[in-house]
């Protein structure tokens, strides 16, 4: 079997090669174990230029949740004085997950043969949050491998919460709009059609506005098939534009530029690096690793772009401050408390804070967001739904007035 990889060689090359492997999970394993970093892999071939979306590509990634109670786990069972070979045995016979314990089984193998936790998680970096292996090689470090696990969970746990509490917010307002699309559509497809039926046998002028919805809604009942076929294509074709790197750069750009909810994003993203970079340090790794691994972390793609020259900034001996400042991505503010920080020695504790004060500015533009967006929507749902009852009662008083 061929595979197309996008490699990062040791040298800092990125090259693009055709493999061989008996399945991609091997391939994977023999390149991380060669040093190249693995940015992206596909089948050679029609299906693998498609990259279709699978019904078990969604389990291939660890969630947050799962993996955050097996650390909580593996932290309890190392602070009782578990060797940790028996603690990921007994973490083994009590994982559900399928895909996560086909992963833990064969970590379990290679620690047993002599490998570190962490080089055995980070075969694995595309299951896990690329955090997670450094966290792991800072407490075999530093011998203190159980607070470092706990400081990862408080991680984990934190970023649950936050995205928690961004989608709780946003189930009103996700359920409005989506009950007032299902409505419009059932009197598009169904109810409107009838109505032109019953209109067309009367001698009624219509009025234009009538005459609009009733030609949208026939044309909409006629080609409904052709109509559904052109939005599973469109939407397969942008998650793959999404997905590549191109259209994954465009599409983060787009996402901060957004009215509103740009700046979320923005502050979301920037509370990620925060937080990762406050964890990394706490656990003992130097800056400049640190700055590797949180860059990666971010997930808006436009704004890793524009953090990722930093790293280099600070190896050459800038101060953090200096070089966040010099993106123009960061506000002022966050870069005062990080050049407090670097001055009083306290970097990860106020990258903490500031990480703290990010998810509650978040937590306060959203709140301000939806006071605004919910009676925006609700003024143009009604408004359509309104369009559409008059389309047909318009009609029905002029055919009254014509028979009193």
């Amino acid at each position: 079997m061929q595979f197309i990889c996008k490699l990062g060689t040791p040298t800092g090359q990125v090259i693009e090669e055709v493999m061989e492997a008996h399945d991609e999970t091997t391939l994977k394993k023999d390149l991380s174990n060669q040093g190249y970093h693995l940015f992206e892999i596909r089948r050679r071939g029609l299906m693998g230029r498609l990259r279709l979306p699978t019904l078990g590509a969604r389990n291939q990634k660890i969630s947050p949740r799962d993996l955050m109670i097996f650390n909580q786990e593996l932290a309890a069972l190392l602070r009782s004085g578990l060797p940790m070979l028996q603690a990921l045995e007994l973490m083994l016979s009590r994982q559900r997950n399928p895909v996560f314990k086909q992963i833990l089984t064969q970590v379990r193998d290679q620690v047993r043969s002599g490998e570190d936790l962490s080089t055995a998680i980070a075969a694995y970096g595309d299951r896990f949050p690329g955090l997670y292996p450094a966290t792991l090689k800072a407490g075999e470090r530093s011998g203190e491998m159980e607070q470092v696990i706990r400081r990862f969970v408080r991680h984990l746990k934190l970023e649950l919460e936050t995205r928690k509490r961004v989608t709780s917010a946003m189930v009103y307002p996700a359920a409005l709009v989506g009950l007032s699309l299902v409505l419009i559509a059932v009197m598009t497809v169904f109810v409107l059609p009838n109505f032109t039926d019953f209109f067309s046998t009367l001698n009624v002028d219509l009025p234009l506005v009538t005459k609009i919805t009733m030609g949208f809604s026939l044309f909409v009942k006629e080609h409904i098939v052709v109509i559904l076929i052109v939005l599973v294509v469109g939407t397969v074709a942008f998650m793959q534009y999404a997905r590549s790197e191109t259209g994954g750069l465009t599409l983060s750009r787009l996402l901060l530029q957004t009215p509103f909810l740009g700046a979320l994003f923005h502050r979301l993203a920037l509370s990620e690096f925060c937080r990762s970079l406050s964890t990394l340090l706490a656990g003992g790794i130097p800056l400049v690793s640190s700055m590797e691994v949180s860059v990666k972390a971010v997930s808006n793609l436009h704004l890793r772009g524009q953090l990722a020259p930093t790293t280099d900034s600070v190896r050459e001996g800038k101060a953090l401050a200096e070089t966040l400042e010099s993106t123009g991505a960061v506000p002022e503010i966050l870069v005062d408390m990080v050049e407090v920080g670097e001055a009083t020695g306290s970097l990860d504790v106020m990258l903490s804070d500031v990480s703290d004060f990010l998810d509650e500015e978040v937590e306060t533009r959203l709140q301000r967001v939806l006071s605004l967006l919910e009676p925006i929507m609700l003024v143009l749902m009604g408004i359509i739904i309104a369009t559409l009852l008059i389309s047909v009662y318009l009609p029905l008083f002029s055919l009254l007035g014509s028979v009193e």
